[in-house]
């Protein structure tokens, strides 16, 4: 089972009671046992087509996917951003093709686990308090573990997330952070100081200049990754045409998701353009190179004032402008 990692005053109360906690988004919080911790956790990601605004559709392709993910004994598997609803470029698309989490979809999504030990990231349009969230839900044995809503979306019209929360399956903690926010340093730096040693990425691209994109995308990862000293999971879809309902322009979903190591490199690999489910065995016990996050942890530590100088000084001047 996988459980979230409460904050660290709680986490001491809990391990001197014996007992660990996993709070559910519906209702109060659960004891439970912890899960018992193994040397390899098997991960993976199934990279696939979205059909934007088709719900049933959609759902189709979680069951197929999870069922190849249960035959292949994965402990973990994503989809792609989004996945369930479509990722659309106005905002009355997106709210055309919503939902929350105590909606009668999300009801359907959590059923289609409630006989699997695999947990399911798989991200979704979410309506919450009349507001619109990127968000990828968490979910086990028809269970809503969690959420992770983008923190720095690309489309103006989703509302930030502020919450980095940090799960645990067999010993393996992981957090989740979406497409645009592996671009920048903080939401990765956050999961990782939280304890966090794999990253899921799920992504959602359609992009004009697929070559320029892969270059970028892929040393951000790599830079996440190293600095960070996690394995980074770039989950992407892929995208049968040059053209999508919903999106602006002519573009290409190459798909290119992997996986990296916390020395940079890539260990698996979904490939370009097709339907696939990328599997890895993680080895808890493998060391790197790598420092893990001592490196964040003493520059944060040590610069986090000079930091605050630099940036409002940056906002000043900009201001001036």
């Amino acid at each position: 089972m996988s459980r979230i990692i409460p904050s660290l005053s709680k986490s001491l109360l809990l391990i001197a009671a014996g007992a660990v906690m996993a709070t559910p988004l519906s209702s109060a919080a659960q004891e439970t046992k912890p899960a018992e911790a193994a040397r390899y956790v098997r991960i993976g990601h199934y990279q696939c087509e979205c059909r934007q605004g088709d719900f049933e559709a959609n759902l189709a392709t979680v069951q197929k996917g999870l069922a190849q993910a249960v035959d292949a004994r994965l402990d973990i598997v994503s989809f792609p951003e989004c996945f369930l609803t479509g990722y659309f470029a106005k905002e009355q698309d997106a709210r055309a093709h919503t939902f929350s989490v105590d909606s009668p979809q999300m009801k359907r999504v959590l059923d289609a686990t409630s006989d699997c030990d695999t947990t399911l990231l798989v991200g979704f349009n979410e309506l919450r308090d009349g507001k619109l969230y990127n968000t990828v839900a968490v979910i086990e044995r028809g269970k809503l573990l969690g959420r992770y809503s983008k923190a720095l979306p690309y489309e103006g019209y989703f509302e930030p997330g502020r919450e980095f929360t940090v799960f645990e399956k067999k010993g393996l903690k992981f957090g989740v952070v979406i497409c645009s926010d592996g671009g920048y340093i903080e939401p990765t730096r956050i999961l990782a100081l939280k304890g966090a040693r794999l990253i899921f990425a799920p992504h959602f691209n359609f992009v004009s200049n697929p070559v320029q994109h892969y270059q970028t995308v892929r040393s951000d990862h790599i830079a996440r990754a190293v600095e960070n000293g996690v394995y980074f999971l770039r989950a992407n879809n892929i995208v049968s045409g040059t053209q999508l309902d919903g999106l602006r322009n002519p573009g290409q979903g190459y798909g290119d998701s992997y996986l990296l190591d916390p020395s940079g490199q890539i260990v698996a690999g979904a490939g370009l353009s097709h339907e696939h489910l990328m599997i890895y065995q993680l080895d808890l016990d493998q060391k790197y190179y790598s420092a893990g996050n001592q490196r964040s942890v003493k520059s944060g530590r040590e610069l986090i004032e000079q930091l605050r100088e630099a940036l409002e000084l940056q906002r000043t001047s900009t201001t001036k402008k």
